[in-house]
């Protein structure tokens, strides 16, 4: 257990793969607002993004305070995303418990290449076995970085 956990009874702390958990309106709020990458993300976008990932919630007696999900096939790729913890609950170790979570998650299991992308947090991933591109010149992207914030294309989902 990490050391800054100790005051918290780990009772009271829930992580869970059950969408029905998730607070839409809490990680649409935290995406749109609060986040560096998914400013102005349309309500709809979250929802669809949902429904097509494998999402964790973290909770502290049955509130949600953090969130990531995975976007994957289940047998191949993975690509992890969006994951938060709400300011007031950062610097704990409760982003390291719920990454830890998802990654142990049975599901995904035998995949062969996960992939992300950070900002500012390679040392919590590097904990996962993260690590730069090895062969970046093999990879491409077609990145949109305003899509949100483009009021013509906003909740086109």
């Amino acid at each position: 257990m990490d050391k800054k956990l100790k005051g918290i009874n780990m009772s009271d702390i829930l992580i869970s793969d059950d969408k029905k958990l998730l607070d839409i309106e809490l990680i649409h709020e935290y995406l749109s607002n609060e986040s560096y990458w998914a400013k102005g993300i349309g309500h709809d976008v979250v929802k669809t993004s949902i429904e097509h990932s494998l999402c964790m919630g973290i909770y502290i007696k049955q509130k949600q305070i953090g969130f990531c999900r995975m976007i994957t096939d289940y047998s191949t790729f993975g690509y992890l995303g969006d994951v938060f913890i709400l300011d007031e609950y950062r610097g704990m170790g409760y982003s390291k418990l719920l990454v830890e979570k998802l990654m142990e998650h049975e599901k995904l299991q035998g995949i062969r290449r996960f992939m992300l992308a950070t900002f500012d947090a390679h040392n919590l991933y590097s904990k996962f076995e993260f690590t730069p591109l090895k062969k970046a010149e093999l990879f491409m992207e077609k990145h949109n970085a305003n899509m949100y914030l483009d009021n013509s294309k906003l909740n086109k989902k």
